[in-house]
This record gives C-alpha cells, sequence and structure tokens, in this order.
C-alpha cells in the first residue's frame, strides 16, 4: 500500500537512514559502470548493423541449449519482454536476415526461432569484441560487485 507521502516501501529495504555515505558512492559507481558498459554495447552492435534489442535476441538463441531453437514464447521468457514484443522483435530481426522462423517438426503449432548464417557472423564478432572488452574491464566490474559483501552500507 502507497503510504501517503507517495513512496512505495519495498518489501525488507533497509531505512534510508541506515544507508551510508560509502553505499552510496558504491551503487552510484556500480549503476555508472553498468552504463558505461551498455552505451559501449550499444555502439559496437549499431556497427554491425543491429540494434542492441536484436543482439540480446541473438545471444538468447544462441545459448539455448536445444539446436532447434526457442519458441517465441521461451524467448519471452529469456528475454523478460511480452509475447507480442517478441513476436514484433523477431519480425524486425528476420526482415534483417538476422533470423528466421522455423515449424517442429512434430507440433505444426510450435514454432521456434534460428539464427541465420548472417546472424552468427553478427553475432561472433560483437561477442568477440564483448570478451575483449570484459577482460579488460572485467577485474574493475569484478571489484565492484565484491564491494557489496553483507553490511556494507548499513
Amino acid at each position: 500500500m502507497p503510504r501517503p507521502d507517495g513512496d512505495h516501501p519495498a518489501v525488507g529495504a533497509v531505512p534510508p537512514a541506515a544507508v551510508d555515505d560509502a553505499a552510496y558512492e558504491h551503487l552510484a559507481s556500480l549503476r555508472a559502470g553498468i552504463r558505461r558498459y551498455l552505451a559501449w554495447a550499444e555502439q559496437r552492435a549499431r556497427e554491425q548493423g543491429m540494434t542492441p534489442a536484436q543482439v540480446q535476441l541473438a545471444l538468447a538463441i544462441r545459448a539455448y541449449a536445444d539446436p532447434a531453437g526457442p519458441t517465441l514464447t521461451e524467448l519471452a521468457d529469456t528475454l523478460l519482454l511480452r509475447h507480442h514484443s517478441v513476436v514484433g522483435l523477431v519480425d524486425r530481426a528476420e526482415g534483417a536476415g538476422l533470423v528466421r522462423r522455423e515449424r517442429d517438426a512434430e507440433y505444426a503449432s510450435r514454432v521456434h526461432v534460428v539464427l541465420t548464417a548472417v546472424g552468427e557472423r553478427r553475432l561472433a564478432a560483437l561477442s568477440g569484441l564483448h570478451l575483449e572488452w570484459l577482460a579488460e574491464h572485467g577485474p574493475q566490474i569484478g571489484d565492484v560487485w565484491r564491494s557489496f559483501g553483507p553490511g556494507m552500507g548499513v
């Protein structure tokens, strides 16, 4: 239930008075680092002729364990999107030649999504760049994550 002042306290949230200055600095550092990485990643995606959402889609498809590829519903779950949003994303990625739909051999109503050769090549190029970036910046990211140990800031 919202409080009269409009705030919506999270269940189990630490009262604001208990958060110290160092915790705020750590949180700001984490958010800034995530934004820097995402801005860098978005630029690399565009250089490969993909949107950031198409990269996430391609990565979800490539990482999927079943070689038949994920279904639209499985992609929605993985990407934390609504089914109709995934349909639109797949439509645009298919139009860009990155993915294709394939009917399930056993259940004709089930459709799997797989990467095309173009999608595979672009994702491989981007993944190589990401792994290089993470090799260079990963230790700093790890330091930030490790700074959030038990009792930090409270």
